[in-house]
């Protein structure tokens, strides 16, 4: 688990399953990830590749709740999903965030995503990747804030995809 001033991580949990669900299958909430809502099926997928990055890869993604009322923010961590990307993300962690409509634009995303960096460098990763699709703009804000920058574009599903990096503070 980590803490911040706003926020708590922990992983995710069976009782987590509704909200994920309900966040994954708003469309606004997909536009910019893959612009189609998630099935109940596909986010109980989600939310058991989840879990099974950490047995697997020792990291993975966090359920972020408000520390105030335990309220349902979002979804944020890494992983390394094997995708068909060109150029090849390797096995590079990939870090990635994804927030209910409600939590938009409240500085959620920043404050989750530097925790979980500070955990990824405390670790010794020394560097992470993330990809963004070039028109959402509070993404690419979120990474830049966050110490990425953008190394190039990439070629995702058949769609122009940036490509930003972020080496490890400390080395």
């Amino acid at each position: 688990m980590i803490e911040t001033e706003r926020l708590r991580l922990s992983l995710h949990q069976m009782t987590d399953f509704h909200d994920l669900h309900a966040m994954w299958s708003d469309p606004d909430v997909v536009r910019h990830i893959s612009g189609v809502p998630s099935s109940e099926q596909e986010s109980w997928f989600r939310l058991l590749r989840y879990r099974g990055l950490w047995d697997l890869l020792g990291y993975g993604y966090w359920c972020v709740r408000t520390k105030a009322d335990g309220r349902y923010v979002g979804d944020v961590g890494f992983a390394d999903w094997k995708r068909d990307i060109e150029p090849s993300l390797d096995t590079v962690p990939e870090a990635g965030w994804v927030l209910a409509r409600w939590a938009h634009g409240q500085g959620f995303a920043t404050e989750a995503l530097q925790a979980a960096l500070a955990w990824m460098d405390g670790r010794g990763v020394d560097r992470t990747v993330c990809i963004i699709a070039p028109e959402h703009a509070a993404s690419c804000r979120v990474a830049e804030k966050c110490g990425y920058s953008l190394k190039g574009n990439a070629c995702f599903r058949g769609e122009k995809t940036l490509l930003l990096q972020r080496e490890r503070d400390d080395r």
